[in-house]
Formats: structure tokens, C-alpha cells, sequence
């Protein structure tokens, strides 16, 4: 969603110039129009509410001067999307400018020790989005999900995920509760950042850097337009 979604990361590092935020509208590619279209004709479409969805990013030292450095949290608190369930489809998309880094909470509940200062997170921001990600360039991660039957509690879906100008299919078991008004999709998954040609942030030849694995977390909650 997060990540994927992040994919994300850098360690920390002196203070950078930090992006202008990305727009708030889909990118140009989204498939809008085929939601559009699928509510035009009756059909079951829940939009997602960036409000109560959440992608979370974790993302850990390494080198031989890992130490000195932080793990990180990653974090989209405004996923965009649809989720058709009764077609078992899903689109989403993800602003990079605008993902968070570093929040208290989040690294409490990622079990952290450490807590960055407001300018290693600042820098740790600028560098993951202009020297990682390349955001300006690659402004979106943009995720097709198969397989969403609202039905079925616990599934195994299709991610369909591109980042960094890289498309990746990953199968991620998940669960999902739904009524008429509202579905929630609850899962994990884990990738390298390499696997969408994004080089893993290092310093001092790789004695201060992250991990290429990371772990992506997401809850999704999605409801029918004008449900509260």
C-alpha cells in the first residue's frame, strides 16, 4: 500500500531540502473511471477512508557501525483507493511525499529503542525521498490487489505492487471482514528494496546503512460512498 507501499528508507544522515507535498489526487494512471463506471452500473464498490487506513514501513540497521545508526518507521496515514469485492478487485495508491517518519507510536509498537532526534528524522525523510525513492520523479507507489472476496475471512491475496518505476507481484495472506457498509483488510508482507531497482541507503561504504529486507504492515478500511 506501503511496502508498499516504502519502499522506502534511508538511515539518518545531515539535514536535506524536504520535497514539496505530493498532490492530493490520484496519479494520471489510477483507474479511476472503472470504479466510476461499476457504481454507474450497481455494482459493490467501497472507497477507501484514508482517515482510518494505515501502511506501516519498518525498516532496520545494518553494517558494521550499526550502532550508531536507527531503525526506522515508515508510514502512509492517507492510502487512497477502491475495493470492488464482489469483481475480487482493488486499486490503491500511495503519495510518497507525503508518508510520515518516525512516529512515536509507531516505533513503540515496532518495539524501538531508540528514538532519532527531529533532525536525523528530517534528514532521514529528505534522503529517503530524494536519494532512495526518487519521489519527484516516481511520485507514487501504485498497488492492484486480486483476489479481495469479501466473503472469505481469511484469504491469500495478489499485490500487484509499482515503485520506482518497478512492477512486482507478491502473494500476501490476509484477512478481511466485511458487512454491507464497511470491509477492513488486515495483513503483512515483506520485500527487498532491490527487487524494485531501489538501492538500500548506506553511508561510510556500507558501515552505516539499512537493511534491503523490509516489513510492510497495512489495515485498510473501506465503505460504501456516503456511509459514516
Amino acid at each position: 500500500m506501503a511496502a508498499l507501499l516504502s519502499a522506502v528508507l534511508a538511515g539518518c544522515a545531515p539535514l536535506l531540502r524536504v520535497p514539496a507535498p505530493a498532490p492530493a489526487a490520484p496519479p494520471a494512471d489510477f483507474p479511476e473511471a472503472y470504479y466510476r463506471e461499476a457504481l454507474a452500473q450497481g455494482k459493490l464498490v467501497f472507497r477507501v477512508d484514508p482517515a482510518e487506513s494505515l501502511v506501516v514501513i519498518e525498516v532496520r540497521r545494518a553494517g558494521s557501525l550499526a550502532r550508531l545508526g536507527h531503525d526506522h518507521v515508515v508510514a502512509s496515514h492517507e492510502l487512497g483507493g477502491y475495493v470492488a469485492p464482489d469483481e475480487g478487485r482493488a486499486d490503491l495508491y500511495v503519495a510518497l511525499a507525503r508518508m510520515q517518519v518516525d512516529e512515536p507510536a509507531l516505533r513503540k509498537q515496532a518495539g524501538f529503542d531508540t528514538q532519532p532526534t527531529e533532525s536525523d528524522i528530517e534528514g532521514t525523510r529528505s534522503n529517503m525521498l530524494e536519494k532512495v525513492l526518487e519521489a519527484e520523479k516516481f511520485p507514487f507507489a501504485l498497488i492492484r490487489v486480486s483476489g479481495a472476496k469479501a466473503k472469505e475471512k481469511k484469504t491469500t491475496l495478489n499485490f500487484a505492487i509499482t515503485l520506482h518505476g518497478h512492477l512486482r507481484t507478491l502473494e500476501v495472506p490476509a484477512e478481511i471482514d466485511a458487512d454491507a457498509e464497511k470491509m477492513s483488510v488486515t495483513g503483512r508482507l515483506s520485500f527487498d528494496q532491490t527487487d524494485f531497482g531501489i538501492t538500500p541507503y548506506s553511508l561510510l561504504g556500507g558501515a552505516i546503512a539499512v537493511q534491503n529486507r523490509i516489513d510492510l504492515r497495512f489495515r485498510i478500511i473501506a465503505r460504501l460512498p456516503g456511509a459514516g
